[in-house]
């Protein structure tokens, strides 16, 4: 279990934890890709590539550029989403697809923020359609998310709010006005160079598996790094059970040529 040094100090403090790869393995949305493919809100091209997205999401480093794509790739999937259909799967399915997702040692951290009489509160690009119901399952004070343009009850596209970057730093800012925290006495959380911004808004920065760039700006400003490993997170788990490889490789592969393929038609037909 993770525990806290105590504060000598007294004010009202928060924690503001970054989600996705911080306190889940995965892409909170991406997670949900199946759910939504059993309603038929997605067909079986867009679920296998998601769950390409999803691979890659995982395996590699998230920056600006690839965020951006992630964004957008999203937005166009949702788009003509009934929004309640969306928070009564999210509702049924939370602990099935997402709790099992879960970092322990995140869980810990949560609570033990919580016993020190702190706020928390998660931070994620993710819709706020996710991000709340996954705080509250997780204890957490509230969560704030990304927020989809909404017209007559269904998703349009498009965006009103993206929590990523800098805007999730004004979040954060917000978060401090509207409840009185002294962020100078705040904590944050995050696994991405992309949250340097929110990180360096509180007090006390904390780097959560980082990425490279994330380490190595940790290690030149001091800040803690913390690594979390349970659940183990699916790039270690690709390498067992040895039995289910050749299966996992063929259905990768498979998903990356229908991608490659869907991709290159695209260009053919755009020259």
């Amino acid at each position: 279990m993770v525990v806290l040094v105590t504060d000598a100090t007294s004010g009202r403090i928060a924690a503001f934890f970054d989600l996705d790869k911080t306190i889940i393995a995965r892409s909170s949305i991406l997670a949900f890709s199946r759910p939504f493919f059993h309603e038929g809100l997605l067909d079986r091209r867009t679920l296998l590539t998601s769950s390409y997205a999803q691979l890659l999401y995982v395996l590699t480093a998230a920056d600006h550029d690839r965020v951006d794509r992630m964004r957008e790739h999203i937005a166009r999937m949702c788009a003509g989403w009934d929004v309640e259909q969306i928070r009564s799967i999210v509702a049924e399915t939370l602990d099935e697809v997402v709790m099992p997702l879960v970092f322990a040692e995140a869980r810990d951290l949560i609570a033990d923020h919580r016993s020190r009489g702190h706020d928390v509160i998660i931070v994620s690009a993710s819709g706020e359609e996710i991000v709340a119901p996954i705080a509250r399952a997780l204890g957490a004070t509230r969560g704030v998310g990304s927020r989809m343009r909404i017209v007559d009850g269904r998703y349009t596209g498009e965006l009103d709010f993206y929590c990523f970057g800098e805007t999730k730093a004004a979040a954060v800012a917000d978060q401090a006005r509207l409840h009185g925290y002294d962020l100078a006495l705040g904590y944050a959380y995050s696994d991405s160079i992309t949250d340097v911004p929110m990180l360096r808004s509180v007090g006390h920065a904390r780097a959560v598996n980082p990425d490279r760039a994330l380490r190595r700006y940790a290690i030149e400003n001091d800040w803690p790094v913390m690594t979390f490993e349970r659940p183990v997170p699916l790039a270690r788990s690709l390498r067992r059970p040895e039995r289910a490889l050749p299966a996992l490789v063929a259905a990768l592969s498979a998903t990356v040529a229908l991608v490659g393929a869907t991709m290159y038609v695209v260009g053919r037909r755009r020259a």
